[in-house]
């Protein structure tokens, strides 16, 4: 065992860290405040490589690992995880979908502009009445000869306004069946095609959150990925890889409280001294980084099967779970040890608090997670 990153995996961590500086920091509360999906931003994260890490780089991607994967994240995360939210979506779900059960021209087709964020990718599962049960979705693909019509909506879609293209799920067959669901690829003006309501958030207000809409929209059989009644499949396998960028997204936001924490509790004094003097403040410190630690293992362990190819759908549920549920008690503490100003926005911790939420829900709730974990270990 290695617990060290190698040369590359540094030299990727501190380009997203000065990314994340020059790039992001200045602009935070600007865009948290006015909901803005800075576009331009996610172009910028294309040219150096962001949008496209798992890519290979015969495709135009960077040819990286989850370890880099992990790092990239984490690091723009700490300074705004809405940011980091919206590059994970587009990474580990769109692009990755596509990549992992798309057929080789539509890989040519479409991969090479997300890549390079030329293209911003949605990724459509979620309906207004199915959240966990997505089994139980309306929004219908019915064969019209060579053509495929879809009806239905999705809700909570990350970049369902902004998006270029979009892979979305649709029931083929019986509700409930878990083969009876098949993923298409949908171009940004198809008609038929629309976004709707844009979601008001909490928290990772930067990252635009929208619905997807289908009315009689047509598309042809080459934009089907993978088999007929595979959808449902290939989407629970897009998500083991999903946990993993959820989870790097939720150290980030652990990281980011945490040091503001530390940086505050050495700067406040009280009666006469630091408040990080005081054990009360100190124990807290203490659990917060141990806790950091904890979850930064799981994550590397989830990545390296992922990377090995071998199974990690307990490993990457444990990563998310644990990870997105210390971030949200640390981002509490961070609150807590700033005190009256930790509720102002003149600090960051008032961010990360809303931000972090989100970690526990998005891509499977922590109840989902407990499900799929116990399934694996009651086998």
């Amino acid at each position: 065992m290695n617990f060290d990153y190698s040369e590359t995996q540094k030299m990727v961590a501190e380009s997203a860290k000065e990314f994340a500086q020059q790039y992001i920091l200045p602009h935070v509360m600007e865009w948290d405040e006015s909901q803005t999906f800075p576009v331009e931003v996610f172009k910028k994260a294309g040219e150096l490589g962001f949008m496209g890490v798992l890519v290979p780089e015969e495709l135009g991607g960077s040819g990286l690992g989850y370890h880099e994967y992990i790092a990239i994240l984490e690091e723009i995360s700490k300074v705004d995880p809405a940011i980091g939210l919206s590059v994970a979506a587009h990474n580990s779900l769109c692009t990755n979908h596509i990549l992992s059960f798309g057929n080789e021209e539509q890989k040519q087709r479409w991969i090479p502009k997300l890549a390079s964020a030329e293209w911003i990718g949605a990724w459509g599962l979620t309906e207004h009445n199915t959240g966990s049960d997505a089994g139980g979705m309306n929004t219908t693909a019915i064969k019209d000869g060579d053509d495929w019509v879809l009806n239905g909506a999705k809700n909570f879609i990350t970049h369902g306004k902004s998006g270029d293209i979009a892979v979305v799920i649709a029931r083929t067959g019986e509700k409930g069946d878990s083969h009876g669901m098949t993923a298409f690829v949908i171009e940004k003006g198809t008609p038929g095609f629309s976004s709707g309501k844009k979601e008001d958030k909490l928290g990772m207000r930067a990252s635009e959150t929208a619905e997807l809409i289908f009315s009689d929209c047509r598309i042809p059989d080459a934009n089907r990925l993978g088999e007929v009644g595979d959808g449902f499949i290939q989407s629970m396998k897009v998500l083991d890889g999903g946990r993993i960028s959820i989870g790097a997204l939720s150290l980030g936001v652990s990281k980011g409280a945490y040091e503001a924490a530390l940086k505050y509790s050495k700067e406040r004094v009280q009666f006469g001294k630091p408040i990080s003097e005081f054990q009360g403040i100190s124990f807290k410190l203490a659990d917060m980084a141990t806790e950091i630690e904890a979850s930064e293992l799981l994550l590397h362990k989830a990545a390296f099967l992922k990377n090995e190819g071998r199974p990690m759908t307990k490993l990457s549920a444990m990563s998310k779970m644990y990870a997105s549920e210390v971030c949200v008690k640390i981002a509490n503490d961070a609150v807590q040890i700033h005190g009256g100003y930790g509720y102002t926005k003149d600090f960051p911790v008032e961010k990360f608090y809303r931000d972090s939420k989100l970690c526990t829900i998005g891509e499977g709730t922590t109840e989902i997670q407990k499900l799929v974990i116990s399934r694996n270990i009651l086998k």
